[in-house]
């Protein structure tokens, strides 16, 4: 079912991402759960709620990585 705000995600993303990502993790999802509406979109017997959730976690690795060592998630610096 798609998020209204981010307080409304999972503890697992409310409670390890930083505002930031939390914003890019539901926009993700939400527009994932759209788009993967129809099961024939979807791979194997993947539910439309685990496709949501493997493309919005894959949009916040775009931007933020986990500092494996502390567990903290921090934005990916760039190269200029």
């Amino acid at each position: 079912m798609p998020y209204r705000q981010p307080h409304d995600l999972p503890a697992s993303v409310k409670n390890h991402l930083p505002a930031h990502a939390q914003e890019i993790y539901l926009k993700a999802f939400n527009s994932a759960w759209d788009e993967y509406r129809e099961p024939g979109k979807r791979r194997a017997d993947e539910s439309r709620e685990e496709a949501a959730h493997k493309v919005a976690w894959a949009a916040v690795k775009k931007t933020y990585e986990k500092d494996e060592q502390s567990g903290q998630w921090h934005a990916k610096p760039y190269l200029h």
